[in-house]
C-alpha cells in the first residue's frame, strides 16, 4: 500500500534504477551499488591491499608498548608502557635525529618540491610538440632507475679518484682534491641533487596535466587587454595549477619525515653519518642489526604520528588561507 501511495516522481525514480530525491541514505546507498556493481567490484582488490599490507600490520604496533621477545610472541611479551618513548625523547641520539631530518625536510621542501613545476612550466611553453615530447622522454627516464644505480652514478662522477665532475672541478680550482661522497658539508647537497634529478621529471606529469586543462580564451583575452607572457603567467597559468599545487604540497607535507631510506643508506658512510642518520636509517640500525625491535617501533610510530599531524595541519592552513583542502 505504501507503494501505491508513494508520489508518480518517486515510482518512476525506482522504475529507472535511481533514488527518490530525500531517500534515505542507506536506500541511496544500495541503488548506487546495484547500478555501478562492476565498478565497486573493480574496487575489491585495492581494498584487500590496503586491508593486508597497511592496515592489518598495524597490529605489530603494540610491540612499541612492549619489551618484545619473538620467542614469547606478542601476546607473552611483557607490556611496559610509554618507556621506548621515554628513551626516544630524553636519550641523547634524539635531538640529532630530528634535526637531521628535518634539515633534509626542509631542503626538500625548498629545492625538491618546486622543481617539477618549474619544469612543467617550462615544458608547457615549448611550442615545437615534437621537441616537447622528446624532453619530456629524456626526463622522466630517471624515475624508472633504483637508488642503487643512481648512487653507482653518483659514485662515477663525484670519487676521488676517477670522478669526472671531482677532476673538473679539481682542474679548474687547482686545490687538493676533494672526496664529495665522505665530507659531512656535501652530503646534503648530494642528497637534494638525486632528488631533483630522479623525482622532477616524473613530478612534471600531474602538473602538465593540470595546465592542459587551462582554458586558451583566458590567454587570448589577457593579450587583447595587453598582457605579455610574463602577465600571461602571473595572471593566468599560476592561478590555474594553484590548487593542484596546494593539494601536492598537503600530500608532500605528510612524508616530510619519511626520508627516502634506500637513497639515504647507499650515501651514508662512516665519515658523513653524524649529518646522515635519519629516523628511517636509526629505525634499521635499532630495530635490524641490534635486534631492539620495540624500540625500533616506537621510533618508526613517533614518525607515522608526525606525519598524521603535518598533513592535518597543512590541510587546515591551506584553508585558512583560501585554498581548497585535501578533505
Amino acid at each position: 500500500m505504501a507503494t501505491d501511495l508513494a508520489p508518480p516522481s518517486a515510482k518512476a525514480a525506482r522504475k529507472a534504477g535511481r533514488s527518490p530525491e530525500g531517500a534515505p541514505g542507506r536506500i541511496r546507498l544500495g541503488v548506487a551499488m546495484r547500478r555501478y556493481r562492476w565498478l565497486y567490484l573493480m574496487l575489491i582488490p585495492g581494498l584487500a591491499y590496503f586491508a593486508l599490507f597497511k592496515y592489518l600490520p598495524m597490529y605489530g604496533l603494540t610491540i612499541a608498548f612492549q619489551d618484545f621477545v619473538p620467542f614469547l610472541g606478542y601476546s607473552g611479551s611483557p607490556w611496559v608502557g610509554l618507556k621506548h618513548f621515554e628513551e626516544l625523547f630524553t636519550g641523547p641520539d634524539f635531538g640529532r635525529l630530528l634535526f637531521n631530518t628535518l634539515f633534509l625536510a626542509l631542503l626538500t621542501a625548498v629545492f625538491v618540491f618546486p622543481a617539477p613545476i618549474v619544469l612543467a612550466l617550462l615544458l608547457n611553453e615549448l611550442r615545437v610538440s615534437v621537441y616537447k615530447r622528446y624532453v619530456q622522454s629524456l626526463i622522466y627516464i630517471p624515475h624508472f632507475l633504483s637508488w642503487t644505480i643512481v648512487f653507482s652514478l653518483t659514485y662515477l662522477l663525484f670519487s676521488v679518484d676517477f670522478g669526472v665532475v671531482a677532476g673538473w672541478i679539481h682542474g679548474l680550482t687547482g686545490g687538493p682534491k676533494v672526496d664529495y661522497l665522505a665530507r659531512p658539508e656535501w652530503f646534503r647537497p648530494l642528497v637534494v641533487l638525486q632528488l631533483i634529478w630522479k623525482t622532477s621529471g616524473w613530478g612534471t606529469i600531474i602538473y602538465l596535466a593540470a595546465l592542459a586543462g587551462v582554458d586558451p580564451n583566458l590567454y587570448e583575452a589577457a593579450r587583447m587587454d595587453g598582457a605579455g607572457r610574463w602577465r600571461q603567467f602571473v595572471h593566468v597559468t599560476l592561478p590555474a595549477i594553484r590548487p593542484t599545487i596546494v593539494v601536492m604540497a598537503i600530500l608532500t607535507s605528510g612524508n616530510l619525515l619519511d626520508q627516502s631510506f634506500e637513497q639515504i643508506w647507499l650515501l651514508t658512510n662512516s665519515l658523513n653519518r653524524s649529518v646522515a642518520d635519519v629516523f628511517d636509517t636509526f629505525v634499521y640500525y635499532v630495530g635490524v642489526q641490534q635486534g631492539g625491535y620495540s624500540y625500533a617501533t616506537a621510533v618508526g610510530l613517533f614518525k607515522g604520528v608526525a606525519g598524521v599531524v603535518l598533513i592535518f595541519g597543512s590541510n587546515w592552513l591551506a584553508k585558512r588561507l583560501g585554498q581548497r583542502g585535501l578533505f
